[in-house]
């Protein structure tokens, strides 16, 4: 009866044990920003004249569905870019980076991106570039993205295997700013 009795107190124990996937507790940190703004800055990668310097930078966690999230990425008026992650049934992350032009139509340049091959950790998701990416834009075949986020901060960052190409943009996550309008191609 002891035996019995220890068992079943056992079994619960084990499952309390079990750990949330480090990709789900960075969704959850993710969506806990749903609807907020933050200005950011680029940290790495920048350079004169390439759209991004000098400009105003705010990502806005704008959606944030059972398994999609959509962060707007403003670059001073430009509002083409949106982050698209989605959570897969076995905890993987998609991320994607839907172009629209100003009409809302697709960008030529779009839906390129790639999957998490693991689960990743909670503060960090790591994207290689997934055959879409490679078909559209050979160039980028060696692309790997990767999101950082903590209480303080997110960060995306591109690093481009074999070259010297790197660029990283940080949003501080203290400080919230105005809602944006809509990006290009929203609905509302």
């Amino acid at each position: 009866m002891k035996k019995l009795l220890f068992i079943l107190l056992a079994v619960p124990l084990q499952l309390l044990a079990q750990e949330v996937p480090g990709s789900v507790q960075f969704w959850d940190t993710l969506k806990s920003h749903c609807g907020k703004a933050y200005e950011g800055e680029i940290i790495a990668g920048g350079q004169e004249g390439d759209g991004f310097t000098g400009e105003k930078l705010v990502m806005h966690v704008r959606s944030c569905e059972d398994n999609v999230l959509r962060i707007p990425f403003f670059v001073g008026d430009d509002k083409s870019r949106t982050w698209v992650l989605t959570m897969g049934e076995d905890n993987l992350i998609l991320l994607k980076h839907d172009h629209r032009k100003m009409d809302g139509t697709d960008d030529d340049v779009t839906q390129y991106g790639g999957l998490s091959p693991n689960t990743g950790r909670s503060n960090i998701q790591f994207f290689p570039a997934d055959q879409f990416t490679a078909n559209l834009l050979a160039h980028a075949a060696h692309n790997v993205w990767w999101i950082t986020v903590d209480k303080n901060s997110f960060t995306y960052n591109l690093r481009r295997i074999g070259t010297d190409r790197l660029f990283s943009v940080k949003f501080d996550l203290t400080k919230e700013v105005e809602t944006p309008s809509a990006p290009w191609g929203s609905e509302d």
